[in-house]
């Protein structure tokens, strides 16, 4: 969901600054703030005790992190990291509602970005429970491209690592590129300078 800049620097936002790998929130803390990304990459993540990574969701420029917990008193479930320089908006949260309460028309919008997300998890859920990784790996893909409105075929360009894609969907990063190579040759998708057109 994208608010005005202006508008969330009217009700009290502050520019912050993140390094590569520095952490937005950590899986356990309190939700207190409301945060949207100006700029950079931020993954929301989880690792198992054997400290394999799984990765929830990979977020950019306009979208914000961790806003469904501002309306419960649950903890974060996932830790958010920085995987660029990342300048990020960060609202407290009384005046995150605050704000929604004086624009209502932000309430929908903010309703629309939060089943989009819920929508996503329930197509990955199902996706993940799959046994075949093309199966995966496309519905990923499919889902990206669809969020990106773009329906020719190989004019989309994945923008996502193989690792990011094997942390998505549960893989190993070489399933991953094992079938990608298949994918490729069943003319499913296009590889070109290493860059992956779906």
């Amino acid at each position: 969901m994208i608010i005005s800049e202006e508008l969330l620097l009217n009700y009290g936002a502050d520019y912050q600054e993140y390094e590569i790998n520095s952490l937005i929130f950590s899986e356990g803390s309190q939700p207190c703030f409301y945060y949207q990304i100006v700029s950079g990459i931020v993954e929301l993540t989880n690792y198992s005790e054997d400290g394999k990574e799984f990765t929830h969701n990979i977020l950019t420029k306009g979208h914000s992190v961790g806003e469904s917990l501002l309306f419960n008193d649950k903890v974060y479930p996932a830790t958010a990291i920085c995987k660029s320089k990342c300048t990020v908006l960060k609202l407290k949260k009384t005046d995150f509602i605050n704000l929604l309460i004086h624009n209502p028309e932000l309430s929908l919008s903010m309703f629309k970005w939060l089943s989009d997300r819920l929508y996503y998890k329930y197509i990955m859920l199902f996706s993940i429970s799959s046994h075949n990784p093309s199966t995966k790996i496309k519905t990923l893909m499919d889902y990206l491209k669809d969020y990106n409105s773009n329906s020719k075929k190989f004019s989309f360009e994945v923008p996502l690592t193989r690792q990011q894609i094997a942390n998505l969907t549960g893989l190993r990063v070489e399933t991953v590129i094992r079938t990608i190579k298949k994918m490729e040759a069943e003319d499913v998708l296009r590889v070109k300078e290493r860059k992956i057109y779906y």
